[in-house]
């Protein structure tokens, strides 16, 4: 269930009060706690409606009022997205929160969003369903980061050198194989790649560019593999399987690794390689 958790604006919230610094660490204390439990989506404070504008809409005309506007009690000064369970889950954990307006009294309003199923009598033949998940999936891909990655068949180390000596390429990490923290599946690696690059990262110019050695040196270098950064499970796994669909390829299939929560390797019906996953801590400098 996906609820809206508004905090209702106080006069000290309108007047521009700003938190105190006990406020501001306990409340950072209540959203780490909210984002351990993977109940929080997002959240942000509002400023004050004195820096807001209204649109009123009467038939065809549309009149914009600045404000302030003067009914508090019906104002947002901040908002959570939470997915919780139940409604009783929301108010248990609402009820924990640090009271927001310090010294003042204040009011937090909890509010259920509408699904699409909500709408099935206006919408009888799906047409409206079907364009908002054309929406949401066109609002995911927006967050999706493209990277290229480049594999170079027992070559890595030379190819990085070759960079930096006529591109001034910098390289940021790198690891080997005998390195990982994990060992590589059974028959997976080649014997003798065990000092071999695993993964590293370089930059050209702006631009940050993934490399490794793969597993073994019979597969030709084929050019790259496009690095997929995505930031949910679900589209995660929508963009792999339909990369591998009509004829593509899984090459590795989507699993948990030590360097991402969700990772898989697979190859195009195009013959064009991708590597998607979901991105894990940022890799040491």
């Amino acid at each position: 269930m996906k609820v809206m958790v508004m905090v209702k604006a106080s006069p000290g919230s309108e007047a521009g009060k700003m938190p105190s610094a006990e406020l501001l660490t306990a409340m950072g204390q209540f959203n780490e706690e909210l984002v351990k439990a993977g109940i929080m989506e997002s959240g942000d404070g509002l400023k004050p409606s004195s820096q807001g504008y209204r649109i009123r809409f009467s038939g065809d005309k549309r009149v914009v009022t600045t404000g302030p506007f003067t009914e508090t009690n019906e104002l947002i000064a901040g908002y959570w997205i939470w997915n919780v369970n139940s409604m009783e889950e929301a108010i248990e954990w609402a009820k924990k929160c640090p009271n927001p307006m310090d010294d003042e009294d204040s009011d937090i309003e909890i509010r259920t969003f509408y699904t699409m199923e909500d709408f099935a009598e206006a919408d009888l033949d799906g047409t409206a369903a079907a364009h908002e998940d054309a929406l949401r999936q066109t609002i995911a891909m927006q967050k999706v980061e493209v990277q290229n990655y480049l594999f170079f068949s027992g070559r890595c180390d030379e190819a990085l050198a070759f960079y930096k000596e006529h591109l001034s390429a910098d390289v940021k990490f790198i690891i080997r194989f005998n390195e990982s923290p994990e060992p590589m599946p059974e028959g997976v690696l080649q014997p003798g790649f065990e000092n071999k690059v695993m993964h590293a990262e370089f930059s050209l110019g702006n631009v940050r560019v993934m490399a490794s050695d793969g597993c073994n040196d019979v597969e030709k270098f084929s050019g790259f593999r496009i690095a997929l950064s995505v930031p949910t499970e679900e589209e995660t796994r929508r963009i792999f399987n339909a990369l591998a669909s009509e004829g593509g390829k899984v090459d590795m299939p989507l699993m948990k690794t030590f360097w991402s929560p969700l990772y898989g390797q697979v190859t195009d019906k195009f013959g064009v390689g991708w590597m998607v996953m979901i991105p894990g801590e940022e890799a040491p400098q």
